[in-house]
């Protein structure tokens, strides 16, 4: 009589099939592993914005600013231009940006180096924003204090 086969009884054919199928699921898995932590760490795009390629120096008339104790700034500007933003940069932003900025700052805070590093830090914050990124530096052209 022939021996009926049971679910645990299985042929070496049948039994390097089965193995050779799950060898290979194996394989494919870690391939598509390997590939997105490939793709993650040399492909996958930074998410920062490339850094702004410097275009023209727009140079702004001199404009007196009153300062506290009635003394005054005569300040000069030259605007770093982004290459988006043209040759062309209105500067009556700056200079409205300038004038609230500097507006009513005292002589003797003005004449420290530190002092107006900052200040110029500041006005370059504040000119990124009204421009929208087509100017990224600021320039001091002219700065006397009487």
């Amino acid at each position: 009589m022939a021996k009926k086969k049971t679910p645990t009884d299985v042929t070496e054919g049948e039994e390097a099939a089965g193995g050779g199928k799950k060898k290979l699921v194996v394989v494919v898995l870690v391939v598509a592993l390997l590939a997105g932590a490939g793709y993650w760490f040399f492909l996958k795009p930074s998410g920062k914005p490339a850094p702004p390629v410097a275009g023209a120096v727009v140079k702004l008339d001199p404009i007196q600013i009153n300062l506290a104790d009635s003394h005054y700034l005569k300040v000069g500007l030259a605007l770093q231009a982004t290459k988006k933003a043209g040759e062309e940069v209105d500067g009556s932003k700056a200079l409205d940006q300038t004038i609230a900025l500097f507006s009513g700052k005292s002589m003797s805070q003005l004449s420290r180096p530190a002092y107006r590093s900052k200040m110029k830090k500041e006005l370059e914050h504040h000119l990124d924003k009204a421009y929208e990124g087509e100017v990224m530096g600021v320039y001091f052209t002219d700065f006397v204090t009487q």
